[in-house]
């Protein structure tokens, strides 16, 4: 390091120990890092708790054009200040276009689905939905209010907590629903470019998409469900079946009095039940607990970096799951091994979860269980009487794994950005 450099370096060391000098008892200091030539490592003893500390330390040091970051030297039972030079990003102006290009492509394509469950549709005409997509509204309403509930509860909680991000970006699937197209989109998706502080926010982010979704699909799937009627399982003809998960399987049992299906009946379901039923689905697989999605944020800052020992073990499970039940999970399984490893630190890694919120997780790891769908489609032939797949399901579950793919790699690619001299 050059004197002169080293000199200016001293110089704002000191500047910055002056700054946090009513938070943080200095110990020692180091100038510069092969990592990050201009940065400042301060060790020593917070005086008052890291969630109280730190918001004062970060703006203090924003001020001086740093990022602050709190770890634990845990060698040295130390507390640890990285002044990195530069600072976060701000929020981008929302590019409004973009937003309502892809939500109006959105509703056609939802609409398109949606008319192909009509109970008007002719048997045998391929092109009636699309000519005649008025007749979709119930589904297309119903799933993008799921949907729209789940991003807008990510990106309100993210503005209240001062963390960068986008309004949603609404994903539609152009294709015909005799080619496995059963949803009309992939999802919705956030972009996140701001850091996220702390355990507490990265807890309140990832849960507040999957359950504020949860509390819109859950009336959704009991409305649907009212218009829904018990009927006998057709035995000369093929059909499809909504795979159970313990939620749904209780909300049937609640509203028809009966475990369904079973007696060679079962319940026809009305596309809003449906709609309400994929809710269900969309939130399950958001919050598997790897990676970027919704459940690696709540693993994550439940138990910090112990998360990533259940990363072979879900990978197993996952598999699993692909051998006995359902193909897609192999995809699954490869998206957690592909983009599920590690998970990037909040800003200030000292602060801890309390009481309440460590039930709030604990809360998300059950609606994760209780959602869960092993087997989201079935397929059964007059011919077997037993379900197994066929080419509509796996169309069915390759569109599962793109939106997975989609979901786990965007927050690999579009996740908060690291900050300055943090690769």
């Amino acid at each position: 390091m050059h004197d002169d450099n080293a000199a200016s370096l001293r110089l704002t060391a000191n500047r910055i120990e002056k700054a946090i000098s009513e938070f943080f008892s200095v110990y020692d200091v180091t100038l510069g890092s092969r990592e990050e030539r201009q940065g400042i490592r301060l060790r020593g003893y917070l005086q008052v708790p890291a969630a109280e500390a730190y918001p004062q330390i970060a703006a203090r040091l924003r001020e001086l054009g740093y990022t602050a970051v709190l770890r634990r030297d845990e060698e040295a039972s130390l507390d640890e200040l990285l002044a990195v030079p530069g600072t976060l990003p701000e929020a981008e102006r929302p590019r409004y276009g973009v937003h309502v290009l892809l939500f109006g492509a959105t509703i056609l394509t939802t609409l398109y689905v949606g008319a192909g469950m009509s109970d008007l549709r002719p048997p045998d005409d391929l092109w009636w939905p699309l000519f005649n997509l008025w007749h979709g509204w119930p589904f297309a309403l119903s799933l993008l209010s799921i949907l729209l509930a789940h991003e807008m509860g990510h990106y309100v909680v993210s503005q209240r907590n001062g963390v960068a991000a986008s309004l949603p970006y609404f994903i539609p699937l152009p294709l015909p629903d005799f080619l496995g197209n059963v949803l009309g989109t992939l999802g919705a998706v956030i972009r996140m470019k701001g850091i996220i502080p702390n355990r507490r926010v990265m807890l309140d982010i990832g849960v507040a998409g999957p359950l504020t979704g949860l509390v819109v699909a859950v009336p959704v799937l009991v409305l649907g469900l009212s218009l829904s009627h018990v009927e006998p399982l057709p035995f000369d003809q093929a059909y499809s079946m909504e795979g159970n998960s313990l939620l749904y399987l209780l909300i049937k049992y609640a509203m028809f009095g009966q475990w369904l299906p079973s007696g060679g009946v079962d319940v026809f379901i009305h596309p809003v039940a449906f709609a309400g039923w994929a809710g269900l689905l969309v939130t399950s697989l958001n919050l598997i607990p790897a990676g970027q999605l919704d459940g690696g944020h709540v693993l994550y800052s439940l138990i910090g970096d112990r998360a990533q020992a259940l990363r072979w073990p879900l990978i197993v499970v996952l598999g699993g799951l692909g051998l006995l039940v359902w193909p897609g999970w192999f995809l699954w399984a490869g998206l957690v091994f592909l983009f599920g490893g590690g998970h990037p630190p909040p800003l200030d890694g000292l602060t801890r979860l309390g009481t309440g919120r460590k039930v709030l997780a604990v809360l998300a790891l059950v609606a994760f269980v209780l959602t869960f769908t092993p087997q989201p489609l079935i397929f059964v032939f007059p011919e077997a009487q037993e379900p197994f797949l066929d080419p509509g399901q796996s169309v069915m579950g390759l569109a599962t794994g793109l939106a997975g793919l989609y979901w786990l790699g965007r927050r690999r690619l579009l996740r908060p950005r690291p900050g300055p001299g943090e690769d």
